[in-house]
């Protein structure tokens, strides 16, 4: 090769290399973390009589930061929500009309308050906080798949704040075995309806604080309290591909402060996006559901977004 091409070579590579820098490149309020977590907490449960996925939690530091994923949980504490539909637990009602709910115990959150009955559906882990005081956690983590029914006496205006959590096998990737593929991006999602006619839809609030896996940094959008990954790949470009993780802290006071009350607006998604027409814990109950009038919500990426917060005032 003579000179002037060697040089002209060269120069391609080092184009080549300042576009992918470029391409790669993330200056939003996010922590940027690459490839998997440590297992820490091997499984946080076990299903009795049925087949459970692992769920592992980890903690992952980045610049000078802890961040667990996929998210911090008080799943220990064991506020677990009464079941509607559990195989692992034997709950298995073919209806609402096959359930005593009766023997919902009842969190009080204002003495004087009116008692308000909620129906839950999570894919895959839900906490429910009433003005800031935890009501209620998901009895599974990850699959299989359950639903669950609270109570809780309340005086109006009240805040409802939730933390959505999409469950992962490869901690920190974002990523879970299916369909064949070991490294397959899973999807979210939440759907609740309650006696006092508050039902999920997008006048919800949602606010994203974990998002993978992520193969181009540069496809991340962040404009003010918006958070976006619309534009970023759910496989990689390419085996073995590096992979990416996305943190944002998580304020304090989030469940209460009225701040986070102009978090983005929640995107609704249908039955059919999320896929729930083969879960029995869904369809059994589907008229106190997307029959009532609610809709499944989540950030605007169902699939990359693992970590989500919702907010909603009553008034």
């Amino acid at each position: 090769m003579g000179k002037r091409y060697q040089a002209a070579f060269l120069g391609l590579i080092s184009i080549t290399a300042n576009a992918w820098s470029l391409e790669n490149h993330y200056s939003g309020a996010g922590s940027v973390a690459e490839d998997s977590t440590k297992v820490e907490t091997q499984n946080l449960f076990s299903c009795a009589s049925g087949r459970s996925r692992l769920s592992p939690m980890g903690e992952k530091q980045v610049e000078g930061k802890a961040f667990t994923v996929p998210a911090e949980v008080n799943y220990s504490k064991r506020y677990f929500a009464a079941d509607l539909y559990n195989q692992c637990s034997g709950v298995t009602p073919p209806s609402l009309g096959d359930i005593d709910l009766t023997k919902v115990p009842v969190i009080d959150i204002d003495k004087e308050g009116e008692v308000v009955t909620g129906y839950i559906f999570a894919d895959n882990y839900f906490e429910l906080y009433i003005n800031g005081k935890l009501v209620a956690v998901d009895p599974v983590p990850f699959t299989p798949f359950n639903s669950s029914v609270v109570k809780f006496r309340v005086k109006r205006p009240y805040d409802i704040a939730i933390k959505a959590v999409d469950w992962e096998e490869n901690l920190g990737e974002g990523t879970e075995s299916n369909r064949g593929v070991r490294t397959h991006a899973g999807d979210g999602g939440f759907i609740a309806s309650f006696s006092d006619g508050t039902k999920t839809n997008s006048k919800w609030h949602a606010q994203t604080f974990y998002t993978a896996p992520i193969y181009d940094l540069g496809c991340l959008k962040e404009r003010g309290e918006e958070r976006t990954s619309l534009d970023c790949a759910e496989r990689p470009p390419k085996p073995g591909a590096q992979v990416y993780s996305l943190h944002w802290d998580i304020p304090k006071n989030w469940k209460v402060d009225d701040r986070y009350l102009s978090w983005p607006y929640a995107t609704e998604y249908t039955e059919q996006q999320i896929g729930v027409d083969n879960k029995a814990a869904y369809m059994n109950f589907r008229k106190q559901f997307y029959g009532s009038g609610a809709k499944f919500i989540w950030s605007k990426n169902i699939v990359l977004d693992n970590l989500v917060l919702l907010r909603y005032r009553v008034e």
